[in-house]
């Protein structure tokens, strides 16, 4: 679960990064993150057992307090807000696992839809200017527990040109008007921030690189319409370094 100090979290570490921020959206997602890899987390089935919820949940509190003195967490409050609404979410909780499953096997079809994107993965993407989480086709696999082989099409979704929001790499930005066309008309604006997103040319080897990671059956190119009015379309093609072609994506960001 992605709780309030979560969020409180996410933004004292942005600070403490100074000009090395990352850009998050500070809603919270790498710090809960954080804390499942650290296993002290709480889990929507705990609310099902308040007692362990309560204890999991002052636990927390404290180790965050212990590592960030300035957080301004109660836990007691916490517990008294969720002991509120713990039967509505309970009741709008299912095991997913079995969900998906058990309708694959009906015969019932499954539609898995994505968010981010293949270079925001953080195994996969331009770390550490990533999201804490995999979305790329394994998280098919691992986040609804779902068997590979029962895979039957993937589907890339791209953009007739480049996104990014917050830092990063961004090897085909653009900084002129028509960087400011590709965001006014295709109405660039972060989902959770509302920042502007920055824009620029269509990137082929980040699309190779993603149909070798997620290995797409079909590919739907959208937002076409954008480029309407550009006296010129450009596309990057290769990267170069040091007067060399690089056969794949960069490992160092430098």
């Amino acid at each position: 679960m992605v709780l309030d100090l979560h969020q409180e979290v996410d933004g004292i570490n942005e600070l403490r990064r100074g000009r090395n921020k990352i850009g998050t959206t500070k809603k919270g997602i790498g710090p809960a993150y954080s804390s499942k890899m650290l296993r002290n987390g709480v889990r929507v089935g705990d609310l099902r057992y308040f007692d362990d919820f309560s204890e999991k949940m002052r636990d927390l509190v404290k180790f965050y307090k212990d590592n960030y003195p300035e957080l301004e967490a109660d836990a007691e409050a916490e517990i008294k807000a969720y002991s509120a609404i713990k039967d509505k979410i309970l009741g709008m909780t299912v095991d997913t696992v079995s969900y998906l499953n058990n309708a694959y096997v009906a015969g019932k079809k499954v539609l898995v839809e994505g968010a981010n994107a293949t270079m925001l993965d953080i195994d996969f993407g331009t770390y550490p200017y990533v999201t804490s989480s995999n979305p790329s086709i394994g998280s098919v696999c691992t986040g609804g527990g779902i068997s590979p082989n029962r895979l039957n099409g993937i589907i890339g979704i791209v953009k007739a040109y480049c996104t990014r929001v917050g830092e990063g790499p961004f090897p085909t930005e653009l900084h002129d008007k028509v960087g400011d066309h590709l965001g006014t008309v295709g109405a660039e604006f972060g989902t959770n921030t509302g920042r502007p997103r920055r824009c620029g040319w269509l990137d082929i080897p980040q699309m190779r690189y993603s149909n070798m990671v997620n290995g797409f059956t079909e590919l739907n190119l959208t937002k076409l319409d954008v480029l309407t009015g550009l006296e010129k379309v450009k596309i990057g093609v290769a990267y170069w370094y040091k007067g060399q072609k690089l056969d794949g994506m960069p490992s160092n960001l430098q």
